[in-house]
């Protein structure tokens, strides 16, 4: 069974941010970019994803950040996001990758974030160095 995961955008900004490619954050973005898991999205997640990752106090490369996206887009796997019962956020643009990882429990997905505790207390949202773990290393 392959590894399914919605990725939290802080978990990119930390990839690109960081000039330690060792860091859990910067090894998960080699692993999208190698395509060693399956990114789940939905198209409000692409929405975020090009709108914070273009934003201009980041500085990214722009061909870096649109080929991340392109590949989330073409090897990924859209997914419709589920409405949990009643579920707080303390940031509400949290709620879209909560949900979206849910709507896919029945595969097996995750949920990767740096800000666990914004999230429902839950076995399928992980910190970067825990999914950074469950990769496999690149044969």
């Amino acid at each position: 069974m392959s590894i399914k995961a919605v990725i939290d955008t802080n978990v990119l900004v930390s990839a690109f941010w960081s000039g330690d490619r060792e860091t859990p954050p910067f090894r998960i973005y080699r692993a999208i970019m190698a395509r060693r898991f399956i990114p789940l999205y939905s198209e409000e997640i692409i929405a975020e994803y090009i709108d914070v990752l273009h934003r201009g106090r980041f500085a990214f490369n722009p061909e870096e950040v649109d080929e991340l996206i392109g590949i989330v887009r073409t090897f990924g796997e859209e997914i419709s996001p589920a409405e949990p019962d009643a579920e707080q956020f303390p940031d509400p643009d949290d709620r879209i990758f909560y949900c979206t990882a849910l709507a896919a429990q029945a595969e097996g997905a995750v949920l990767v974030t740096g800000n666990k505790r914004h999230f429902p207390a839950s076995d399928f949202v992980l910190s970067p160095s825990e999914f950074a773990a469950l990769l496999a290393p690149p044969t």
